[in-house]
């Protein structure tokens, strides 16, 4: 990559140096990239590198080693989300997890693709009934992407595709639910909307959130990592509250 010009979404930002700022964006076609903007902390670019948005992106780097600089123009605002607590809680989650556990300049289009279908979504409807079932939903792409799919097609037990409706924590597969009976406690539940499409209502979508929460925290979220929990535990309390 010596000079790169496209769209990405910003996915996490720190400061580096007394006036710039180190952004990392996922794009289309090239996957995460990292890159340092001069001037980051200023007031014309600290409301551009916030996560959520999207924005026009040059990197030019002498070599693929070395970190490239960036400039970055807005091309889609997400700030007025970030002043209520369940958009923003999951603008925060998102964008953390996907900056933490990708590896840089990789590409991942169909991630890509989620995660802005995801931020539409919460941008389009903030009230979470909207895009709850879009963030479960990525969350399992997310973990099949890095590796730790989850088997959702037949059941672990007999082979069989029907009435899957839980997950074994140990083998990550379903598991029908007579091939559950007298094990329930012990297994994951398999919301329907997961094999079935459409909308969950609120039970199937913690239910949901508890499965891929699960599998994150034991597979991808680990050792140095741990810390992104933090913003999803934010989000899931609040989903918790917004429907009790």
């Amino acid at each position: 990559m010596a000079t790169l010009s496209t769209s990405a979404i910003v996915c996490a930002v720190r400061h580096h140096g007394e006036h710039g700022a180190i952004a990392r964006l996922l794009t289309p076609d090239d996957g995460l990239i990292a890159g340092y903007v001069r001037g980051g902390r200023s007031r014309g670019l600290r409301p551009v590198l916030l996560p959520g948005n999207v924005v026009r992106a040059e990197f030019r780097a002498r070599t693929e080693e070395q970190l490239a600089s960036l400039t970055v123009e807005l091309e889609q605002s997400r700030a007025p989300l970030l002043g209520e607590p369940l958009p923003a809680a999951a603008i925060d989650w998102c964008c953390a997890v996907t900056a933490a556990t990708l590896p840089e300049g990789t590409p991942y289009p169909a991630l890509h693709q989620a995660l802005a279908g995801l931020l539409d979504a919460v941008e389009a409807a903030p009230a979470a009934r909207g895009w709850a079932v879009a963030l479960v939903r990525y969350e399992l792409l997310l973990l099949a992407e890095l590796g730790f799919g989850l088997d959702l097609t037949r059941c672990a037990a007999t082979g069989v595709a029907d009435d899957l409706a839980y997950v074994s924590p140990r083998s990550a597969a379903a598991v029908s639910r007579s091939a559950a009976v007298g094990y329930e406690s012990r297994m994951l539940v398999l919301p329907s909307f997961l094999l079935e499409g459409g909308m969950g209502d609120w039970s199937q979508i913690i239910d949901g959130l508890k499965l891929t929460g699960f599998f994150l925290e034991r597979s991808v979220l680990t050792d140095r990592l741990v810390d992104v929990l933090a913003a999803r535990e934010r989000l899931v309390e609040r989903l918790k509250r917004a429907v009790a």
